[in-house]
């Protein structure tokens, strides 16, 4: 599809550090009641809040801040070792009210235009699947979003993330540390229970049931994300 951009630029962005690849997509919802009042926010000096990009229900891509900038969109965060997820990331919003005010379907036009954005983001830059991302994989103790709703699995098809086969063999790695081989912040690097990084596996790669437990299924699924990601080796 051909993308419909609209100018909507934040203030809220700073440089990137010198050198630092921009190797990482993380996909948000914008979590407040309508577009408007996420746009004002996203834009507005005093929050101190940004992204390079937001994707309306109706589709159209307000573009915020330009992607050679850090936007400021992860907050305290973490992915597989990197303290500093703003520095090396794209960060995309989608426009949805979230748990908070009533969390509802994406549109086939969001995914749509994401689809079509993310093909582009991962042309300029060097994004693999497994950094491409949700905010609560990168901040479980903080965020839900873009959450259980979220069409993962349908992406991964399109190269935009992964999605696991599961292993069903034993997986003899203790689970936190085979989050943290994936990319999860886990104790000690990270200061968060480990129920909530549990609980942030399985709502991006098991939705139907979300509940912090390192249950068999969970188990054989992010032993299947490991060897999908050649983390891990037969």
């Amino acid at each position: 599809m051909a993308l419909r951009f609209v100018e909507c630029q934040s203030p809220n962005y700073d440089a990137r550090p010198e050198g630092m690849p921009v190797d990482m997509l993380v996909l948000h919802y914008t979590g407040m009641r309508t577009a408007d009042e996420a746009l004002a926010r996203l834009t507005d000096p005093v929050a101190k809040v940004s992204a390079h990009y937001t994707i309306g229900r109706d589709g159209r891509v307000f573009r915020h801040v330009p992607e050679e900038r850090r936007a400021w969109h992860a907050g305290v965060a973490w992915w597989a070792g990197s303290p500093d997820v703003n520095a090396r990331s794209i960060g995309v919003e989608l426009v949805n009210p979230g748990h908070e005010f009533g969390y509802i379907p994406f549109t086939d036009e969001q995914i749509e235009a994401l689809i079509a954005l993310a093909k582009v983001i991962m042309t300029r830059h060097p994004v693999v699947p497994r950094y491409v991302v949700g905010h609560s994989d990168v901040a479980p103790a903080r965020k839900e979003d873009p959450g259980e709703l979220f069409p993962w699995r349908m992406l991964s098809q399109f190269g935009i993330g992964t999605w696991p086969a599961p292993d069903q063999t034993q997986l003899d790695w203790p689970v936190e540390q085979a989050l943290a081989r994936f990319g999860y912040g886990v104790q000690p690097d990270v200061d968060v229970p480990q129920e909530k990084v549990i609980a942030a596996f399985q709502r991006h790669f098991r939705p139907a049931r979300i509940d912090g437990i390192a249950d068999d299924e969970t188990r054989a699924l992010l032993k299947g994300l490991l060897f999908q990601s050649g983390l891990v080796t037969g």
